[in-house]
């Protein structure tokens, strides 16, 4: 098929006015102003070369598990990530798994427990797709996927050109990377995940060892284990919850300066004597404290409402819609939400998913950011 006739089936794929909020964990926001679902990654620059002579915007959108879309919508080109495919093979010790963008997280995380390889047992339950993991550097419960990620298959919006980055290539930090920080350059393809098998399980997160218990857990104990836990937080997609429709964790765990943590023990010493925030050091230096707590100790309750959204009644991290609402609502909540933390503690937090909207964090080009 020659290059005029694969540009004409692409262009004849995209469609007008499509509602996003189906496709996305919260439920909420407007329409694509065009809405296009990629399912063969060769077909990409036939679409940003078109949305790109009509000076259109471009969003990717993955698993719309970690974005908030705006009640306007979406103007420009919205492309939907869903190809396919998994490849794997082991390598001595290591299982070695290729995935494409498209591809449901928790399937692969499934698959690598089921070979008994350690690496992301820690990461099951987390909803959204393969090509958000590195763009966030997915982590929970002690693990981060930076930890096994080898490459990642971008294409370069620049240049058009696919490549393969390897992982010190990728910038990762606490919920960061390369892919976030320049949010217009790249669109994650596939991700390639060197995992080990046989090893053993090593929770390095206290919720999930009292989980545990005693005794040496393997990985198969470690998914289960987490599921529950993420079960009992409503932070698993399950249609019978009624705190279901959410991004998960809605702000990301501050890290502050010695400084500032003195300053925040000290605030808190002062409202509860003998009650500390709960924290972790960092390798530079600084602290990591809990944003849940945070937010606990600052008037947020659970179960709290603003009109049809509220605080998740099973942890003050979550936000969700309880349906009919809007996308204005819930960033008043969360505004509510971080004003009383900055008011207690002075530490501002940061949200965690991404706001898609109709006026985007655009390059000249028009490319538009990453989205889980």
């Amino acid at each position: 098929m020659g290059a005029a006739a694969v540009g004409d089936r692409v262009h004849e794929s995209i469609a007008r006015a499509v509602p996003l909020a189906p496709l996305t964990s919260l439920e909420l926001g407007g329409a694509a102003e065009h809405f296009v679902t990629l399912e063969r990654d060769e077909d990409l620059g036939a679409l940003l070369r078109w949305a790109q002579a009509r000076a259109l915007a471009v969003t990717v959108l993955g698993g719309g598990s970690n974005v908030i879309v705006a009640d306007a919508g979406i103007a420009g080109l919205v492309v939907r990530i869903a190809s396919t495919g998994v490849r794997a093979h082991v390598d001595g010790d290591v299982l070695r798994i290729e995935a494409a963008a498209g591809e449901r997280w928790d399937d692969i995380v499934r698959f690598a427990v089921a070979q008994g390889a350690a690496g992301i047992e820690c990461l099951s339950g987390i909803p959204g797709s393969v090509g958000a993991t590195p763009i966030q550097n997915v982590g929970a419960y002690g693990q981060e996927v930076a930890e096994v990620i080898v490459a990642v298959l971008v294409f370069d919006r620049d240049t058009h050109v696919v490549s393969r980055m390897p992982a010190d290539a990728c910038g990762f930090g606490y919920r960061t990377s390369v892919f976030k920080r320049d949010p217009g350059r790249w669109i994650v393809l596939g991700v390639e995940y060197a995992l080990r098998l046989g090893a053993p399980a090593r929770p390095r997160y206290a919720e999930l060892d009292r989980a545990l218990g005693k005794g040496a857990p393997d990985v198969t104990a470690v998914r289960e284990a987490v599921l529950a836990l993420r079960r009992g937080k409503s932070m698993v997609l399950d249609a019978t919850d009624e705190n279901r429709r959410s991004v998960g964790s809605f702000f990301t765990n501050p890290v502050v300066d010695a400084a500032t943590f003195a300053a925040v023990t000290d605030r808190a010493l002062a409202a509860s004597p003998g009650q500390t925030p709960p924290s972790w050091p960092q390798a530079d230096g600084r602290i990591k404290l809990a944003a849940a707590w945070l937010i606990e100790h600052s008037g947020t309750r659970r179960g709290e409402r603003h009109g049809a959204v509220g605080v998740s009644r099973r942890h003050t991290l979550a936000l969700v819609h309880h349906g009919g609402g809007t996308t204005a609502a819930l960033l008043e909540l969360a505004d509510r939400v971080a004003d009383r933390v900055h008011a207690t503690f002075g530490v501002t937090l940061e949200r965690e998913p991404v706001l898609l909207s109709t006026t985007p964090l655009a390059k000249p080009d028009g490319d538009q950011p990453n989205a889980r």
